[in-house]
């Protein structure tokens, strides 16, 4: 079983990279932001980016810096397929799914404008936001010395792949399949 974790920034195009490879390869995906969702409104609170963060960070506070990852990767193990669990945000998160066999983080990032354009035609609960507080969402998640907070670029510096998003879907399909290709040539089992 592969394991894919996808990191990068906000509105990157994750879910882009998602997209493909369950689609053209066969994964199944596995989303921290769908497991939130469901917690948060089990607890009766409204979807958006703030409650996703608190909500986040109190579930890895009660349990482990690593317990949303690890409680879908246990969805995954069970189901024995090639998986993508997105999105990656802590450095618990990192160092728990490293310790995973056949485990690879991608991340991937864009210009922040391109990045908020692509987020508010997303139009997701965490997207009705004006460019001010996209950015400032963003850095909030950014960095942080609590490990049970998001450091996305902890991240994204572990990244063994890493993609940039500053134009098509089908470039950036491109440099998924590149890179899959290059890696399946030097280790034939590696990324499906």
């Amino acid at each position: 079983m592969i394991t894919i974790g996808i990191t990068g920034t906000l509105g990157a195009g994750k879910g882009t990279i998602v997209d493909y490879l369950v689609k053209n390869r066969g994964f199944v995906h596995y989303s921290v932001r769908a497991f939130l969702t469901e917690e948060i409104k089990r607890r009766g609170l409204e979807v958006n980016r703030d409650t996703m963060a608190a909500v986040g960070n109190d579930l890895r506070a009660q349990h482990s810096p690593s317990w949303i990852v690890e409680q879908l990767y246990e969805q995954a193990s069970a189901s024995g397929c090639n998986c993508i669990i997105e999105s990656v945000r802590t450095p618990g998160e990192v160092q728990a799914l490293r310790g995973k066999p056949s485990f690879y983080l991608f991340a991937v990032d864009a210009d922040p404008r391109v990045r908020y354009e692509r987020a508010v035609l997303r139009g997701s609960e965490t997207d009705h936001v004006d460019y001010e507080t996209f950015l400032s969402n963003e850095q909030r998640e950014m960095d942080n010395d609590d490990p049970n907070k998001q450091n996305l670029r902890y991240c994204i510096d572990q990244a063994d792949f890493r993609f940039d998003n500053g134009g098509t879907i089908d470039n950036l399909n491109r440099q998924v399949e590149e890179e899959r290709t290059k890696r399946r040539k030097i280790h034939p089992t590696h990324l499906g």
